[in-house]
């Protein structure tokens, strides 16, 4: 059931993702175009402090044209581990340090195009220290309660951050 690629062309090559066009074989000989946006992945944290608070960002996104709330996250650097991207990441958009990083999941964030993975991490035993933004990035923290997750959720549009805080609240449920 697997296309066959038959001819791979860069068509646009950018700082953060490369966009290809394939020429496929489908299973059934027929032949297709994909185009395919290729990105290197992403490290998505969702903060919980000690309050049982979720430490957010808001930030003005491009591609839709409107603010988002959403929980801090950043595309990995060339070789860089998804953990160390989300130490990384958590310092520089919020100043927060973990004493604590798991692991809940990853997962392709829309893989009929692209092939994103985003690895979702739980930082905990959180310490505030100074940001360290990044130049083009204007990001505003804010914090909302996990529970209940419901009121959470109805505040978040994006898929990684409404992903990762189900996932951040059921595994702080199963250690109860």
């Amino acid at each position: 059931m697997n296309n066959r690629i038959l001819k791979s062309e860069y068509v646009y090559e950018g700082r953060v993702i490369r966009l290809r066009v394939d020429q496929v074989e489908l299973p059934d000989g027929r032949g297709a175009v994909r185009e395919v946006m290729e990105h290197p992945g992403a490290a998505v944290i969702v903060p919980i402090d000690a309050d049982g608070n979720v430490r957010l960002v808001r930030q003005y996104r491009d591609a839709i044209s409107r603010q988002l709330l959403e929980v801090p996250a950043g595309k990995l650097d060339h070789g860089e581990e998804p953990e160390a991207c989300a130490h990384r990441e958590l310092k520089e958009e919020l100043g927060l340090v973990a004493g604590r990083m798991t692991m809940l999941t990853s997962f392709y964030s829309s893989p009929g195009f692209c092939d994103e993975i985003l690895h979702v991490y739980l930082a905990e035993d959180l310490t505030q220290e100074e940001e360290d933004h990044d130049h083009e990035e204007f990001i505003v923290p804010e914090q909302r309660p996990l529970e209940p997750l419901v009121d959470l959720l109805g505040e978040l549009s994006d898929g990684k951050s409404l992903i990762g805080v189900m996932l951040a609240q059921r595994e702080l449920a199963a250690r109860s």
